[in-house]
């Protein structure tokens, strides 16, 4: 490989990305497209956020997308949508909301950047009639908890016989405490089925049940959900404990499966918007991920639904400091990034646009053999510690494969969290970024 020849390649075919106009390229190339995919090289990145959102909101307005879903919690993010469309109790305004998110790492979601978005989401639904509106749903398994309480207080209004299922399930979980997750996952390996039997029994009866519970089309969707959240968590705590790719493929088959109830739910035409990191949505058979056993949801939608069309924008940059956690349930704090490094996808781009953004659309490299071998590629997570980045922050990619296209941002900032409590401790004053 001649990193050079690479350099003066990715020189040629980019093009500047400044402004939301630089993003036509990307917009006519996505085209008819049912699935769009953007991915951040971080859960802390201003920049990442801010272009997701201007994509967004291009393919809201110009190619009638139907709705968003983001690598969050369902109950967390189905109130942002309660509130994004307008429903009646759904927050007096965006902070109210956003003040709900209590499950570390709460700055993923909760931040300035996802507030102004929504403020803009709801101010478009506002100009449209309901069956229009752009939804904002999330597609993770992690929420067992908060989704069981979510089931609980729906079916103590409209179904006392399955609510007497769930308690039971609840019941199960109660021994295991608040960090339930790690506490099952270790009970788990002495006794393997432990609550399976209770969780599987509500999501039966749920689902059996559904076509009676129609008063509100939406609320039946999200208790549904959270019935296959409540089933999915428990099989992926169970995998924890063990080693290999079983519990990493069992989040992204759960975030697959949810993404088609969606688009099942929003009809035929639907189209959906993703964001979730580039380890999601970059297809995993060009990584070593696929060496180790474990897909993903790029893999799954292209194998899926290609014909439909599903496009993968990834995200990277070179340098600038981002939002993190030194170890899992650590304080958030800004933390520096630093320079790529050598021989990295990233040292490749700043070295050949001397410091610009750029847009790269895969389409115009296709035939070029230089860019079909594994070359390291930045993935920074909720937990960073730079001084061992050279270790563990790096996914050896083919970006070519792994991307439909890749938007570099040469120098990030730090996102800018929202100043709320979590489990009593308080989060460090931030500067709100503009609403």
């Amino acid at each position: 490989m001649d990193f050079s020849e690479i350099v003066g390649l990715l020189s040629r075919t980019s093009t500047p990305l400044e402004n939301a106009e630089d993003l036509d390229p990307l917009i006519n190339y996505i085209g008819e497209s049912k699935y769009v995919l953007l991915g951040e090289a971080s859960h802390g990145t201003h920049e990442y956020y801010t272009w997701r959102a201007k994509i967004t909101k291009r393919l809201i307005q110009e190619k009638g997308f139907s709705f968003i879903g983001v690598e969050g919690d369902w109950p967390d993010c189905y109130r942002l949508n309660r509130y994004a469309k307008g429903y009646l109790d759904s927050g007096k305004d965006i902070l109210s909301v956003m003040n709900e998110f209590k499950r570390w790492p709460t700055w993923m979601w909760a931040n300035w950047e996802v507030a102004a978005f929504i403020n803009w989401l709801k101010d478009y639904n506002e100009r449209t009639t309901a069956d229009k509106r752009i939804g904002f749903y999330g597609l993770d398994v992690y929420s067992f908890r908060e989704s069981m309480q979510s089931i609980l207080q729906y079916l103590e209004k409209n179904d006392p016989e399955a609510l007497a299922v769930a308690k039971k399930a609840m019941e199960c979980f109660e021994p295991f405490g608040k960090d339930e997750g790690q506490s099952y996952a270790k009970a788990a390996s002495f006794v393997p089925e432990l609550c399976e039997k209770e969780v599987l029994n509500m999501l039966k009866e749920i689902v059996k049940n559904i076509p009676n519970y129609n008063h509100d089309a939406e609320n039946v969707l999200s208790t549904e959900q959270n019935a296959y959240v409540a089933r999915n968590a428990e099989k992926y705590y169970r995998a924890m404990i063990k080693r290999g790719s079983t519990s990493w493929n069992i989040r992204d088959e759960h975030m697959v499966s949810t993404i088609d109830r969606l688009m099942k739910f929003h009809g035929k035409d639907s189209k959906i918007i993703v964001w979730e990191h580039n380890t999601h949505i970059g297809d995993a058979r060009a990584t070593d991920m696929a060496a180790e056993g474990m897909v993903n949801v790029g893999q799954l939608l292209r194998e899926q639904y290609a014909a439909d069309g599903v496009i993968a924008v990834g995200f990277g940059s070179y340098q600038g400091s981002v939002v993190a956690g030194r170890e899992w349930g650590d304080s958030m704090r800004k933390i520096k990034v630093p320079e790529a490094i050598h021989g990295s996808w990233e040292h490749a781009f700043h070295k050949a646009n001397n410091g610009q953004n750029r847009l790269l659309l895969m389409n115009k490299v296709k035939e070029e053999k230089c860019l079909f071998s594994p070359i390291d590629h930045r993935a920074i997570g909720v937990v960073y510690n730079p001084e061992h980045e050279k270790f563990g922050n790096y996914v050896p990619s083919i970006l070519p494969e792994r991307y439909d296209a890749f938007i570099f941002i040469d120098e990030t900032n730090a996102l800018h969290p929202i100043n709320i409590e979590v489990n009593g401790n308080q989060i460090p004053e931030t500067y709100p970024f503009g609403m």
